[in-house]
């Protein structure tokens, strides 16, 4: 039996104590991690979050999951659920891939594994994305895998000297099922 954390391109795992080293590199660049400008981290402040994750339990379905290639086993992003509301059956998944590993297809089958575990194991009823609005390219993934923009907050985040829209996209369980299917055991 194939691994529901294991697709053709992507293995998806808890994060390790060693992965900090991955994580501090995908945050180098001009340290806006996409939206925000954070301040520069110290390398033990990356081994502090990686060795917290690592041992982090899953708390009301949030968590926060390694992207590995399944080809070299290189860690190339995360993905997780990091909002939830268990008694309206929603949750808000986030994905992060590094700049040098974009566009390999690595994002989409991390997110549909992801939707998949939600759906069909923890019997969610929808999942939730914000993305900045002028994030192109994350509005045409969500877009590919299925989600529709239910919203937009107009000028909602503050960061490089203004205010941005964010926009809300959104699928059913039902809707992931008839385009990927809930199940593939």
């Amino acid at each position: 039996m194939a691994s529901s954390w294991i697709g053709k391109r992507v293995r998806l795992r808890a994060v390790e104590p060693d992965d900090w080293t991955a994580f501090a590199r995908f945050a180098d660049g001009d340290g806006r991690g996409g939206s925000r400008l954070d301040l520069p981290r110290s390398a033990e402040s990356y081994r502090a979050w990686a060795k917290e994750q690592a041992v982090a339990e899953c708390d009301d379905d949030r968590f926060r999951l390694a992207v590995e290639t399944t080809a070299t086993g290189e860690l190339v992003g995360a993905v997780g659920s990091h909002r939830t509301g268990r008694c309206s059956g929603w949750f808000e998944l986030d994905v992060m891939i590094g700049v040098d590993h974009r566009r390999k297809g690595y994002a989409t089958e991390s997110v549909v594994l992801l939707l998949r575990f939600m759906f069909a194991e923890r019997r969610y009823h929808k999942c939730l994305a914000a993305v900045l609005a002028h994030n192109e390219a994350s509005l045409a993934l969500f877009r590919r895998l299925g989600f529709t923009e239910e919203g937009r907050l107009r000028e909602h985040v503050f960061f490089a000297g203004r205010h941005h829209d964010l926009v809300m996209m959104g699928m059913l369980a039902d809707e992931f099922d008839r385009r990927h299917a809930m199940s593939e055991l």
